[in-house]
């Protein structure tokens, strides 16, 4: 299910997002409509993505998702909409890639996080994940893949 933990210090990355506050229970409502958002303005500004679209969560509370849909780009965007310039800090992470349908995020999390610790890292709410290969690639979720990044101290 996981791939074995890297870690990496990972360069500051210029990126369009849209930034969400929502409901768990309304990511499904919310992230689809706002990550064609990003792109769809991402390529009316005359830009390529810079790499996979991502999520950006800010904090992991149990009720409520803050986070940043988005994808990277090689320099500040003008914010046009939703639709505005961040940058993905410049930090060491612990990374590993997910195989597997959407649904069997949450226990990847776990089972990563848990992983993390027990090799003597230590880690605040901050976390991404990018979407390598998705529903676009195979309509089998097997092949699926999703890069799970965790700022680490």
């Amino acid at each position: 299910m996981l791939d074995p933990i890297q870690i990496l210090n990972v360069p500051a990355q210029h990126a369009a997002v849209i930034r969400l506050t929502i409901p768990r229970a309304e990511i499904r409502k919310h992230m689809g409509p706002a990550m064609m958002e990003v792109m769809q303005t991402v390529h009316r500004l005359g830009l390529a993505p810079a790499g996979p679209m991502f999520s950006y969560h800010f904090t992991f509370a149990p009720e409520t998702f803050d986070f940043e849909v988005g994808v990277p780009v090689a320099s500040p965007i003008t914010p046009t909409g939703r639709v505005i310039a961040s940058i993905r800090p410049a930090c060491r992470i612990a990374r590993t890639i997910y195989r597997g349908p959407f649904e069997g995020l949450g226990p990847a999390w776990g089972e990563f996080n848990r992983l993390v610790k027990e090799q003597g890292h230590t880690y605040g709410d901050r976390m991404w994940e990018s979407y390598l290969k998705g529903p676009e690639v195979s309509p089998d979720p097997t092949r699926w893949e999703t890069e799970l990044n965790r700022p680490i101290a």
